[in-house]
């Protein structure tokens, strides 16, 4: 980590921003939290950021012990970039924070969302008591992306990878899926455009797009 600006402060605050608060580098971090990732994949994923900086940062979170890069096993074979144990420790941090941020009055809903990071907010805005007594298998296909999401006894794990057994099947692209959870896009309205495919009970995906409800914004304070 030569050369980049450092705090040299004894509190763990600190070191932690000097480990991760550099631009680009918690976003990396976002991109590998379902799984390792090609170069070519995290530049997809993280269209605005040049590749000497995506090495720069991959490099200075592999010399931190947050990232490895390793070689898939054959037939694949090839060489991906993976959060190490310690830095899929991460995740928590990681989720709070999309969650606080979501609070923000100023948060962009009209933006576009990467494909993990909508994934990754099921995670920060899943609501337990929403989903009582719900037990389902979904298999989430976002263009060639697939991603299973599982909730079962008030808890929800997504992760990237084909749903064997599912009990319903989602295929949409993320701005479509966006408008659906958060922008009142009727179901019937996306499926008659051809914007959504679905495969099982409606009822069930009704349920699903219902588990994460934006919170109220935060207030901006009143003139001084």
């Amino acid at each position: 980590m030569a050369g980049k600006r450092k705090y040299d402060d004894g509190c763990a605050v600190s070191h932690g921003l000097d480990l991760i608060g550099e631009r680009w580098t918690l976003l990396v971090v976002r991109e590998l939290l379902l799984g390792p990732k090609r170069f070519t994949d995290l530049r997809t994923g993280l269209p605005g950021v040049s590749p000497d900086v995506l090495t720069q940062r991959l490099r200075e979170l592999a010399e931190a012990g947050i990232v490895q890069r390793r070689k898939l096993p054959a037939p694949a074979g090839s060489w991906v970039y993976d959060l190490t144990e310690w830095g899929m420790q991460l995740e928590p941090i990681v989720r709070h924070l999309g969650r606080w941020a979501s609070r923000s009055p100023r948060l962009r809903h009209d933006a576009a969302i990467g494909v993990d990071s909508l994934v990754l907010s099921f995670r920060a805005l899943f609501a337990p008591e929403a989903a009582a007594g719900l037990d389902a298998v979904i298999a989430l296909n976002l263009g060639e992306q697939r991603f299973r999401v599982e909730i079962a006894g008030g808890r929800l794990d997504a992760a990237r990878g084909e749903a064997e057994h599912a009990d319903v099947v989602i295929g949409t692209d993320p701005a479509t899926l966006t408008a659906l959870l958060h922008e009142g896009l009727p179901v019937a309205d996306a499926l008659k455009a051809g914007d959504l495919v679905i495969d099982g009970p409606l009822d069930l995906v009704e349920r699903f797009l219902g588990l994460f409800p934006l919170p109220e914004p935060a207030p901006l304070p009143g003139p001084q």
